[in-house]
């Protein structure tokens, strides 16, 4: 009853946002993702989407639709995977920031290795600006991570909000009269940039508390109460909490992207950016 190509569009409908997106993505038509959708609803006997001229979105039976559907395309790409006459295999070099592999990144990564077991997947990770430079470099093939709004290198997987935290119950009473402590990861780090670049527009001065180069290093310096860091809004490490939106100036947006070499994919490239574009709710943690 349920069509893993109606599914397919379905999903890539919720996703996108969109039937006009979702067509883009999947390479079809407008009306014919249309067409998806409909049959799938009469299949079903529900409505899936709640549409008006504006918004389009998921119904309680569309929502549970959604992890239906999810979970029936996964088991055909399993078994695709399984059938296929020739495994994808090699080495398959990857780079990921740190806070994503400080959430459910390597859930996924296990996942693509359990359905790929030939591709040696090597990772390696770091700041986003340093991960870029060695895709460009020839050194990855792939990386995962940030950059800011307005620049153009690299696959959006997802935009997130820039938010100040601090730890639970911290005094933000005095933020503003003196120095602001500032809690980063060391230069070319993107969200460091934000951080001084937003201080600096409302005209605060700000000192160093601490510099790091691992996630679980800005975190314990946070809840020691060294100082403030500036994050990705969904993948604020565990205990953190955000500062109200008043007490220190925006550090705007980020985007999540993927950087690729400037050639044609290999089969182990394309499958693992598939994995990742599929995950991206997932891969976002809050």
């Amino acid at each position: 009853m349920l069509d893993p190509v109606l599914l397919r569009s379905f999903v890539a409908v919720e996703r996108s946002g969109g039937f006009t997106a979702a067509a883009r993505r999947l390479g079809l038509r407008q009306s014919t993702v249309s067409g998806h959708i409909g049959r799938l609803e009469r299949s079903v006997g529900r409505e899936l989407f709640r549409r008006d001229t504006r918004n389009l979105e998921l119904t309680a039976d569309g929502a549970a639709m959604l992890g239906f559907a999810r979970t029936i395309l996964d088991a055909s790409q399993q078994a695709e995977t399984y059938f296929a006459e020739s495994e994808l295999s090699g080495l398959l070099r990857f780079g990921a920031s740190d806070d994503l592999v400080a959430a459910e990144l390597p859930e996924v990564l296990l996942e693509f290795r359990r359905s790929h077991p030939r591709i040696d997947l090597e990772l390696t990770v770091g700041l986003s600006e340093n991960l870029g430079a060695k895709v460009s470099a020839g050194e990855l093939d792939i990386a995962f991570g940030m950059r800011r709004p307005g620049e153009r290198h690299g696959e959006l997987v997802w935009r997130d909000r820039l938010v100040w935290a601090g730890s639970p119950g911290a005094d933000v009473t005095e933020l503003g009269s003196g120095p602001v402590p500032l809690v980063t990861y060391p230069p070319p780090s993107i969200t460091r940039r934000a951080a001084m670049e937003a201080m600096e527009r409302a005209g605060l001065v700000w000192r160093t508390a601490c510099v790091t180069d691992s996630l679980l290093g800005l975190r314990a310096a946070v809840l020691a109460g060294l100082g403030f860091i500036v994050h990705a809004e969904s993948l604020l490490p565990d205990g953190l909490e955000p500062l109200p939106g008043h007490v220190l100036p925006d550090p705007g947006d980020a985007d999540f992207v993927l950087m690729r070499r400037s050639r044609p994919a290999t089969g182990p490239e394309a499958a693992l950016t598939a994995a990742i574009l599929a995950n991206e709710r997932r891969l976002r943690r809050s």
